[in-house]
């Protein structure tokens, strides 16, 4: 299902009454921007249950939830009347262009050229974490590309069970909703489609500001929401916010995982090594790129 037709407050009640016996019942719910539905008054202690709730029933409304927030933009209120969004036609062309994107030629991090030296080698083999590797990688041929210094460590962490579980004890709230940014007023969207991909049109995300760059970014929600059953929970314009019900596995799984995680989100300071040893161990991931 692409696109669902604007039903007015025939669709309003409709939902108002799948929503009995769950924890969206009884919120305010109205008309937001370009076809979308906005329930208002969500506890932001309380946003990832109501979202588990919405995400429930998107086979019985027909639309795709996700958290967003008024605080930084006052136009994201309830109106009246709905307003129209983008055509049947104008979202499958929009699904076409990004199930052809290639998004991890562009979404690269900053980083991934960058060549260390002697000098450097401590730096890079602490992370953000604290924890001392520089015993792992005496061996490890100076200059030498960043990627490789970082895929060299995180293989030897995985081989000794102490240090793992030290860099471990210190990442992996990463991947908790603890470490979630939660804003002052939480609004639930309800997208009107409940295709992955179209989705993608309608997220806010400092990361893709213009249509070829949410086309990218809906190809990369659709390769999550199939690899890893990663779907997105929240976008508050720099950050995202993401449930995953399979986790990689250590090693190359959970690499390729953290290398797109940190492709996608420049802003989250950890090195790679440091993500995928996350990544294996929780199931929310957290992007975050930020002017």
């Amino acid at each position: 299902m692409i696109g669902e037709p604007i039903d007015g407050r025939d669709e309003l009640a409709r939902i108002e009454a799948a929503f009995v016996g769950t924890p969206l019942a009884g919120l305010p719910i109205g008309h937001g921007p370009s076809g979308t539905l906005l329930v208002a008054d969500v506890d932001p202690d309380r946003l990832h249950e109501v979202w588990q709730a919405a995400d429930a029933l998107v086979p019985v409304i027909g639309r795709r939830p996700v958290m967003a927030t008024d605080d930084f933009d006052d136009a994201l209120t309830i109106r009246s009347k709905p307003e129209q969004g983008p055509s049947e036609s104008e979202l499958r062309a929009f699904v076409e262009a990004a199930a052809s994107s290639e998004p991890w030629l562009t979404y690269r991090h900053h980083r991934v050229d960058q060549q260390v030296d002697e000098d450097e080698i401590e730096f890079y083999a602490r992370g953000t974490t604290g924890v001392d590797l520089t015993a792992l990688v005496p061996d490890v041929v100076l200059p030498t590309p960043l990627p490789v210094l970082e895929r060299a460590l995180y293989d030897r962490l995985l081989a000794d069970a102490d240090l793992h579980a030290q860099v471990l004890g210190n990442v992996r709230l990463v991947t908790q909703t603890d470490y979630w940014y939660t804003p002052d007023s939480v609004l639930l969207m309800l997208l009107p489609t409940s295709d992955v991909r179209a989705s993608a049109y309608w997220v806010d995300f400092y990361g893709a500001l213009t249509e070829e760059e949410q086309q990218r970014l809906a190809e990369v929600l659709a390769q999550w929401r199939h690899r890893w059953d990663a779907r997105l929970v929240a976008s508050w314009g720099t950050m995202l916010q993401f449930q995953v019900g399979r986790r990689p596995t250590p090693g190359d799984e959970a690499w390729a995982a953290a290398g797109q995680l940190k492709a996608l989100a420049p802003d989250l300071e950890l090195s790679q090594w440091e993500v995928a040893v996350a990544l294996a161990a929780g199931d929310a991931w957290f992007v975050h790129n930020r002017p």
